[in-house]
C-alpha cells in the first residue's frame, strides 16, 4: 500500500488522511513496518501523533533504524499491552533485590595497581583463573578502570607483527603506560555499581553499556567487592524461578519472540590464523566466534577466552598457527559447542544456558549449519528489560491495522513512519 505523508500537516479522520494545506510531501512504500525498517537506513523521522494535527505530535529526530525500532516497541507496548498479569515477575524480581544479594559468601577477586606491567598481570589473571580485575591507581586513591581479556586481545592485535619479531609493548609497558596509549581518543569513566543497588539497575547497566563485568563498588569504602556478570544474574534468576509464577511468553519460541542475532553473523574456519580470529574480535566487537567446517557446519567456538591460554601457554608470539591448533590447548575440559535452534522454547533456553554455565548458544538448523547467536544479554534483555521477548514479530503489522486497532480502542495518536 502507498502512504503519501505531509510532513507539516497530517491528520486522521478514521482510516484517511487528511492532506489540506499540504507543504512539501513525501511519499514511501510502507507495507509494514518491518519492510521500512529493513528497506531504508537513511534518516528518517517518526512522530507520535496527537490530538488532531503533527503540530501536537511529539517529533524525535532518528538516526539509525535501531532508534526507529526501539520508539516502535515503545509505541506497542502501549497499544498492545501485554495481557498476562505475571509478564512482567522477572523485573520486579531484580528490582526487589539488591546486588548485595549476588555476592557470594566467599570468592576471589583480584586487583591490580596500574604500575604493574602488563604480561605480569595476564599471567596473574590466569593464574588466578578469573577474566578480569578492577585497576587501582595509587595517586587518585581510586578505581579507575578494568583489565580484561579484551585488552590483551587489542594489544596482541594492535602490536604483533611476526613470530620473529617480540611484543615490546606486551612485553614491557606498565598497565598504566598502556591505558594512557589506547585510551587517548577512548576513555571512559569506570562503570561500577553499589552493593545497595537493585540488580535491575545492574542488568539495565551490563546492557546499555554493551560491557560484561560490572565492579560491585562500597560508596562509603571505596573498596571493589564483587564484579558481577550476566551468568551470575541470570542463574540467581534460575534458582528461584521455580517459585514465580511462569510467564506465557516462556513457552513461546526463539523464532516467535526473535530473539538473538540473526544477520551479519561472525564466523572463522578451523584453518583460520588465529591472528585473523583476533582481528575479527576487535572490528565486530563479539565475544565468540563459531568455527564453520567446508561444509557450513558448526563443529567447533572460539572465544575471547580461549585467547588467554595464549598467554598460559606464552604462545602470544606467534599468532599465525590456526585456531585449530590453538584449541587443542585449553586449558578446560571443553564438552563441545552448545547449540539450540529456533523452535526450542524460551523456557529451554534458559534452562541450557545456566545448566551448561555457556555465555552463549549457536543457533543452528537442522543440518548444524549456523543460523543466529543467542547471548546472555539477549536473554537478560528479553527476560528482564523488554518482558515477553523484543516482540519484534509485531513488526510484521501492517501499519493500517495498527491504525484500526487505535480507532477500535479509541487511542488519540497514531504511528507515522515516513522518509526524508
Amino acid at each position: 500500500m502507498q502512504f503519501f505523508l505531509n510532513v507539516r500537516n497530517v491528520r486522521r479522520e478514521g482510516c484517511h488522511y487528511d492532506r489540506d494545506n499540504a507543504g512539501e510531501s513525501r511519499s514511501c512504500s510502507l507495507p509494514s513496518a518491518a519492510g521500512a525498517l529493513k528497506e531504508h537506513s537513511w534518516p528518517c523521522l517518526l512522530s507520535l501523533g496527537g490530538y488532531s494535527t503533527v503540530d501536537d505530535a511529539l517529533l524525535f529526530p532518528l538516526i539509525t533504524p535501531r532508534e526507529i525500532e526501539n520508539i516502535y516497541f515503545l509505541v506497542i507496548s502501549v497499544v498492545f499491552p501485554a495481557s498476562e498479569p505475571d509478564c512482567d515477575i522477572y523485573t520486579r524480581f531484580m528490582k526487589s533485590h539488591q546486588c548485595y544479594d549476588l555476592i557470594p559468601t566467599s570468592s576471589k577477586l583480584v586487583v591490580f595497581d596500574t604500575t604493574l606491567q602488563v604480561k605480569k598481570a595476564f599471567f596473574a589473571l590466569v593464574a588466578n583463573g578469573v577474566r578480569a580485575a578492577p585497576l587501582w591507581e595509587t595517586k587518585k586513591q581510586s578505581f579507575v578502570g578494568m583489565l580484561t581479556i579484551t585488552d590483551f586481545i587489542i594489544i596482541l592485535h594492535r602490536y604483533y607483527k611476526s613470530p620473529l619479531v617480540q611484543i615490546y609493548e606486551l612485553e614491557e609497558h606498565k598497565i598504566e603506560t598502556w591505558r594512557e596509549l589506547y585510551l587517548q581518543e577512548t576513555f571512559k569513566p569506570l562503570v561500577n555499581i553499589s552493593p545497595d543497588a537493585s540488580i535491575y539497575d545492574a542488568v539495565y547497566s551490563l546492557i546499555k553499556n554493551k560491557i560484561h563485568r560490572l565492579p560491585v563498588i562500597d560508596p562509603v569504602t571505596g573498596n571493589a567487592l564483587y564484579i558481577l556478570t550476566h551468568k551470575r544474574i541470570l542463574k540467581f534468576l534460575q534458582l528461584f524461578v521455580c517459585e514465580m509464577p511462569k510467564p506465557a511468553f516462556m513457552k513461546l519460541t526463539l523464532g516467535e519472540l526473535g530473539i538473538g542475532t540473526y544477520s551479519n553473523i561472525a564466523f572463522i574456519h578451523p584453518d583460520t590464523p588465529i591472528i585473523k580470529a583476533l582481528s575479527i574480535f576487535v572490528e565486530k566487537r563479539v565475544s565468540a566466534l563459531p568455527v564453520v567446517d567446508i561444509n557450513g557446519r558448526v563443529v567447533d567456538i572460539y572465544s575471547k577466552f580461549d585467547v588467554i591460554n595464549l598467554a598460559a601457554e606464552k604462545t602470544y608470539n606467534n599468532l599465525d598457527v590456526s585456531v585449530t591448533q590453538a584449541l587443542q590447548h585449553r586449558s578446560q575440559y571443553f564438552e563441545g559447542v552448545m547449540k539450540c535452534n529456533r523452535h526450542e522454547t524460551l523456557e529451554t533456553i534458559v534452562t541450557r544456558i545456566v545448566k551448561a554455565e555457556v555465555h552463549r548458544l549457536v543457533v543452528v538448523d537442522s543440518n548444524s549449519s549456523i543460523e543466529g547467536i543467542v547471548s546472555l544479554s539477549d536473554i537478560l534483555q528479553a527476560l528482564v528489560l523488554t518482558p515477553a521477548g523484543n516482540r519484534s514479530y509485531l513488526l510484521n503489522l501492517p501499519l493500517i491495522l495498527l491504525i484500526n486497532h487505535c480507532n477500535k480502542h479509541s487511542f488519540n495518536w497514531i504511528l507515522i513512519l515516513f522518509i526524508h
